[in-house]
This record gives C-alpha cells, sequence and structure tokens, in this order.
C-alpha cells in the first residue's frame, strides 16, 4: 500500500505537479501548510533609444578620440562611355608583373592598364578604358615571384595577354605611367611596339613624395598615407591604387601628383656620363646620386646622373672642380625627353 508520503515522493518526480507534492507532504506537519516561495518578479530592462548612426559619423567618432585611424577600402572608379570633352589629353597607368628583372630574358606574367582622361593643367577627368589579363610564360615561375605576387603557374596555365585589346587601349595614349618606369618601359617595348615612341612618365622617380608628406615612395606606403588600403600586386588593384594617389590633392596645394608629374614629364633632362673618373672619388659620385653603368645597351661604362636642363651647368661645374679637377673637361652628355626616359 502507497502512503500519502510516498505519493507525495511520487509527485515530486515531475515539475508540473509540484503544488500537489506540497499538499501531500504538509499532511504530516504540525502546522498550516507554507505557501510556495514565489521567484521575485523581474522587472523589464529598461530599453534604450537606439539611435541611427551613419557610417560617417562612426569613423568621425572614433577619429576624434585619437587614438584610431581608419582607412577605407578603395574602389575601383566606373568606366566612362562618354568622357567629358574638358579633359582632352589621353593617359595609361600601367603594371606588369614578369618573371624576373631582365627584360631579355625574362616575361610578362600579368599586365594592368587603366585608361584615362586629363588636361592640360594635370587635372584627370574620367577612366575610359581597363584591361588586365595573364599570360603564361615560356617556363615555369620562379618560387620567389609567386611568393611576391600571388601569382601561380596553374593561374597562368593556358592564359594569353590580348594583344589586341592592350594596343586598343594604348594607342591614343599621350602619357604612360608606372610607379617604376625604368623596370616596366623595356619589358613593355619588348611585349608590344604600341609602347615605344610614347611619352611616359614614372611615379616614383619624378614626383617628390617626401615635400607632399609621404614618408615614402612605396605605392603601399602612399595608399596607406593616403587612407586608402587595397589589394596590392594584381595589376589592376595597383593600377586604380596609383590613380588614386595621383589624383589626390595635397593639404594647402591646390594641385595633384598627377599635375606635378605632368609637368616633369614636359621638361627635358640631361644624363650626364662621369666617363673615366677617378677610381678614389666613386663614393662621392654615388653620395651624390650618380649609378653605375656596365656599358650595355651602348652607354658608356661609368657612373651617370640624370637631372633637369637648367641644373646641368651646375653639375658639370661639380664634375671639373671635384671629380676631374680640369676645367676643360667634357664628360658625355645626353638630352632626354618623356619619349626618350626610362628606355633600357
Amino acid at each position: 500500500m502507497t502512503t500519502g508520503r510516498h505519493r507525495g515522493n511520487a509527485y515530486s518526480m515531475t515539475q508540473n505537479n509540484r503544488a500537489a507534492h506540497l499538499a501531500q507532504f504538509d499532511m504530516f506537519s504540525d502546522g498550516p501548510p507554507e505557501a510556495p516561495a514565489k521567484s521575485p518578479v523581474k522587472m523589464p530592462a529598461a530599453r534604450t533609444a537606439k539611435v541611427a548612426v551613419s557610417e560617417q559619423e562612426m569613423v568621425d567618432q572614433l577619429e576624434a578620440t585619437g587614438r584610431y585611424r581608419i582607412l577605407q577600402k578603395l574602389e575601383a572608379r566606373p568606366v566612362v562611355r562618354s568622357p567629358r570633352p574638358e579633359f582632352p589629353l589621353n593617359g595609361i597607368i600601367l603594371d606588369t608583373e614578369t618573371t624576373g628583372l631582365n627584360h631579355r630574358k625574362d616575361e610578362i606574367v600579368e599586365i594592368g592598364l587603366i585608361a584615362f582622361t586629363f588636361n592640360e593643367q594635370g587635372v584627370i577627368g574620367d577612366v575610359t578604358g581597363i584591361y588586365g589579363g595573364l599570360q603564361q610564360p615560356g617556363k615555369s615561375i620562379p618560387r620567389e615571384i609567386t611568393k611576391l605576387t600571388g601569382i601561380t603557374d596553374d593561374m597562368v596555365a593556358g592564359q594569353k595577354i590580348d594583344i589586341v585589346a592592350v594596343e586598343t587601349l594604348v594607342a591614343p595614349a599621350d602619357l604612360i605611367i608606372a610607379h617604376n618606369a625604368g623596370f616596366d618601359r623595356p619589358f613593355c617595348e619588348a611585349f608590344s611596339r604600341v609602347f615605344c615612341n610614347k611619352a611616359w612618365g614614372c611615379s616614383n622617380a619624378e614626383i617628390d613624395w617626401s615635400a607632399l608628406g609621404f614618408e615614402g615612395s612605396k605605392l603601399g606606403y602612399l595608399i596607406g598615407q593616403a587612407g586608402y588600403f587595397h589589394d596590392g600586386h594584381r595589376a589592376v588593384d595597383d593600377c586604380f591604387a596609383l590613380l588614386e594617389v595621383l589624383d589626390r590633392n595635397v593639404e594647402g596645394d591646390y594641385s595633384s601628383p598627377f599635375a606635378e608629374l605632368y609637368r616633369a614629364s614636359q621638361r627635358s633632362r640631361v644624363r650626364i656620363f662621369a666617363e673615366n673618373s677617378p677610381y678614389d672619388l666613386k663614393d662621392h659620385l654615388k653620395a651624390r646620386g650618380y649609378r653605375w653603368s656596365d656599358g650595355s645597351e651602348g652607354r658608356p661604362k661609368s657612373w651617370w646622373i640624370e637631372v633637369d636642363e637648367a641644373a646641368w651647368a651646375d653639375e658639370l661645374h661639380y664634375l671639373r672642380t671635384e671629380i676631374y679637377r680640369h676645367p676643360e673637361a667634357d664628360p658625355p652628355t645626353r638630352y632626354l625627353t618623356a619619349f626618350d626616359r626610362f628606355r633600357a
């Protein structure tokens, strides 16, 4: 026979009959049954009014603390079908990835091009065309190149750059820009004659980035200090990154880096070869900015420097008084325009 206590214990096995269990249990107690303890009533938490904050307001708030610096992802500019007529000149921003450093034996594995318009004041107008393409080289891509660029043999297998698309974009260009034109121009001229007899500009060598407040001239530094980040070391991405930096108005200045580059491309330069200079003075030449030529490509085997035409007389005076120590010394010189510069 089951007692009330046993029944009470049986009822206690389920939460749904908890009240009945208490009643059975209290039949054996001396006092009146106690009311079950009540759980404290939880008051609803005060609701915080939500205030819509725009993305720009969040950025402003973070930057106002002085503890944060916000970088914005670089977005590619759209290509327009009908460029504005007030920008009548045509430019190309170019980047290549190659299997090595020697344009005579190494090959282009990727090329990126952005065509844009600009005017005589160096103001950039519209993007008018884009091309990016991969090409399988005649030999395997070296491991160090893959590490640098992210381009693998599998990526370029069976790929070929569309030469017609490249030449269509480049043919009308008044100025071709690369961030290391001395590297890119020889590779491009070996790839297609459309790149020959064009004016070239170098956004690394022909812009005084430090005077514009930048700490370095590498593209990654320029992009970061301009407030952007991007997927680097892919040709078209690097071209768009360079376009944004070139078109950036520097605070307190009404011109852009591109305007400075365009002005530089219109000036003549003089390349001076310190041929037969004394060996023991090579460190003096190197400290002044002279570079060594091994005599290839028809150049004299000597130290050389490139200066603005206006600075030629001063440089010649330096060589005559400090290097040759002869007032009649006449080192070989070559006058260069943007059509000649950065050739191999």
